[in-house]
This record gives structure tokens, sequence and C-alpha cells, in this order.
């Protein structure tokens, strides 16, 4: 009995032997298409690269691309107010954004641009006061509140520093389909021609 079952297992053992070994001589061979050794461009990581247009080839040269610049406006207190962004969005409102820089040598506290209107002072330093005006049609489009009369805008909580830079945006009514151009213009600060753009 026991010679018996030794047989078996030595004959299973080589079966599987030899069946591993065709598996391995299959794959070894397999894969090719008429010899050609070339990687194959699809899977190959580095091919969106040399075609210019993937992350690496932008993070080679170490710099980030700019901000576009659709007007840029220098005024009250030396400071420069850039727009860098305005878009019509489907739920029928403009979002207008971009920085302010203070290019004085004073603390700089946004006040005269949160607007004239006695709800708006709670939104303390803040843009609330801002506006777009279209030219054209003859309206002016005053930034939108939330139900409790807070400015659906950035408030500079703290001001700008001296030599400091700071991100900002509001939220308009969005002006007729059919207006492209408008100027932004926030307290004393000169008007700001911009081009309005449609959202994703």
């Amino acid at each position: 009995m026991m010679i018996r079952r030794s047989m078996t297992t030595r004959g299973a053992m080589t079966a599987v032997a030899i069946t591993t070994g065709l598996i391995f001589t299959v794959v070894g061979c397999g894969g090719g298409d008429g010899g050609d050794d070339k990687p194959d461009e699809k899977s190959s990581p580095t091919s969106s690269a040399k075609q210019g247009g993937g992350p690496a080839e932008k993070e080679k040269n170490g710099q980030a691309p700019a901000d576009k610049v659709l007007a840029e406006v220098k005024g009250e207190e030396d400071v420069t107010l850039t727009v860098t962004s305005a878009v019509r969005d489907a739920g029928g409102f403009v979002t207008v954004s971009g920085r302010v820089t203070n290019n004085g040598g004073k603390f700089w506290a946004a006040a005269n641009w949160r607007g004239e209107e006695r709800e708006l002072n709670k939104n303390g330093s803040s843009v609330a006061g801002a506006n777009l005006i279209d030219n054209e049609g003859k309206k002016k489009y005053l930034v939108l509140r939330d139900t409790e009369g807070r400015c659906l805008c950035t408030k500079f909580t703290g001001g700008v520093k001296p030599s400091q830079t700071a991100d900002w945006y509001a939220q308009f009514p969005a002006p007729p389909e059919g207006t492209t151009k408008v100027d932004f213009q926030v307290g004393a600060m000169p008007p700001a021609p911009i081009e309005l753009s449609e959202g994703e």
C-alpha cells in the first residue's frame, strides 16, 4: 500500500512540474506581435511628456501657469486691483475674482470697499460695495447677499498689510446673455473693463 501511494504522489508531482514548465514557456514566448520589441506607447508612462501636453513637461521648467489678467487698475491708498476671472455660471450669477495688492506703507483696511448701505456695514472690511456696470444696457448690478444680509464676497479679515497681496471674489446677478463686456468698480478705484466668460 505504501509503495503504491508513493508512486501516485511522485506521478502527481511530476505532472505538476511538467504543467508549470509549459506555462512558463508559453508566458516567456507570448506577448510579441511579429517580433517587434518596442514598448507599447499607450502604456508608456513617458508618452504624455514626450507629446508636450503632460504635467511632466510643465513641471520641468519649475513654473506654474500664470493667472490670466482681465484688468488691472491702481487707485486709492496705493492699492492695485487685479481681476483674473469673470465667469457666468448656470445658476444665473457671475463670479468675479482676482487679487488686491497694498503698495503703500500703511495698513489697508478696505473701509471704502464695503459700500454705503447701512445693512452692508455688518460685513466689515470686504468687497460688499462692488458693482458691475453694463454700459450698453445702462444697468448696475450689486453684490449678492445671503438671507442674513451678508455679502457673497470676500471679507478682508484683518485688512491687508503693506507689500502684501490678498485674493478676493464677489458674486453678482448675471447680466443678459448677450452682454459680454462690463465694468467692475469698487470704492474710489477706477472702473476696470472686463469680459465675461461662460462657466463649464
